[in-house]
């Protein structure tokens, strides 16, 4: 049996990388591949992927469900299980290519949905969290199935290899998207799986990570006590639904949400003025177990943005960009020189200071 997280360790590194145009001029994935494919020595092989947002614009008002079988009965569970929830408008075999390096690759298939209204009804739920009901379902009670993405006209696309060789797997220079959230790993905790690849996602939030968060068990657990099923015991599937709760589920502004997760430490807090330190104190024991331990840079994409952020004491790198209404994020410079030789704009982030980058239409609301 193929080992997961946590039962094997391989100390090491990860590269990640970000392109987004506020005014939602779509890119070409091949700029995204240019781009992680230029921190090629920071992966190995073993895990890599992408996150695209605005690649289904004819299927816009439905959910995009992208599936990982490991064999044909998961499928015929889980098609029976959606069809039973949702009304499906389209569904296929997602498009691939043959590559060398890219092998063992499970059934790969993607659903256009929207829940059953009598369903919906009957579960007093909101469309988002009967979606994620039903995600949490899946990956928790069907054997050899994933979820891979749940998010409307986004789509996530990972798998065991390097990134370069995972977009050209999946004709990622077919794709246009105004934000690409690329990743390549070097697994901290596993030798690589494909639902283990990055990015996670939850309904149109996904996460890649670089690091390692050493308060997953506190996390996890404090989770768990709002409904999340963490079945894959790992610390990005942690991250991804933290921000899911404190963002959808808690509504706390993205300030609030960044102080929870990554807060001052105790003696900055002190120097504060007394509002604003009264207010992060607050958040710091209410939110005690949203803080994130241990070395990390992640890049967080929705279809409103993508927010950036590292560790309080910058363990792992992180740097950004602007040019015009672009916006880039990456491990390294180069990774942003090489699509963007002259920006107007390059800096490498405080430890625990965020890069948060809006579209234009949400900015002017």
């Amino acid at each position: 049996m193929q080992k997961r997280e946590g039962e094997i360790r391989i100390p090491s590194g990860c590269a990640i990388a970000g392109i987004m145009n506020k005014k939602k001029k779509l890119i070409l994935g091949t700029e995204i591949i240019k781009s992680i494919a230029l921190m090629h020595e920071r992966s190995n092989g073993l895990g890599g992927g992408f996150a695209a947002y605005g690649i289904y614009p004819e299927y816009d008002d439905l959910y995009a469900i992208h599936m990982f079988y490991e064999h044909k009965g998961a499928k015929d569970d889980v098609e029976h299980f959606i069809n039973e929830h949702f009304d499906v408008e389209m569904a296929g075999r997602i498009p691939t290519r043959k590559v060398p390096s890219i092998t063992n690759q499970p059934i790969i298939k993607r659903y256009f949905v929207a829940p059953k209204k009598y369903k919906l009804a009957e579960s007093g739920l909101n469309e988002d969290e009967y979606v994620v009901r039903c995600v949490m379902r899946i990956n928790s009670c069907f054997e050899g199935a994933f979820v891979v993405s749940s998010g409307k006209n986004m789509g996530v696309f990972k798998a065991v290899g390097y990134p370069e060789d995972v977009g050209e797997f999946y004709m990622l220079d077919t794709y246009k998207a105004y934000i690409w959230t690329a990743h390549g790993r070097f697994p901290t905790n596993t030798p690589g799986w494909w639902g283990g690849a990055h990015p996670f996602a939850l309904l149109d939030l996904s996460v890649i990570h670089n690091g390692e968060i050493s308060s997953y068990d506190t996390n996890r657990r404090w989770l768990e006590m709002f409904g999340y099923k963490c079945s894959l015991q790992t610390d990005t599937e942690v991250i991804t639904y933290m921000f899911d709760l404190l963002l959808r589920k808690h509504k706390l502004p993205m300030g609030a949400v960044i102080a929870a997760m990554a807060p001052p430490f105790w003696t900055e807090i002190e120097r504060m003025d007394e509002e604003k330190q009264e207010l992060i104190k607050a958040i710091r024991i209410v939110y005690g177990s949203a803080l994130l331990n241990g070395p990390f840079s992640i890049i967080i994409g929705f279809n409103e943005g993508i927010i950036a952020l590292n560790d309080r004491i910058k363990l792992r790198p992180l740097v950004a960009a602007v040019k015009g209404d672009f916006v880039y994020v990456a491990s390294e410079e180069s990774a942003i020189r090489v699509v963007c030789s002259s920006p107007e704009r390059i800096w490498a982030p405080k430890g625990g200071e965020p890069v948060i980058a809006l579209l234009r239409e949400v900015e002017n609301t």
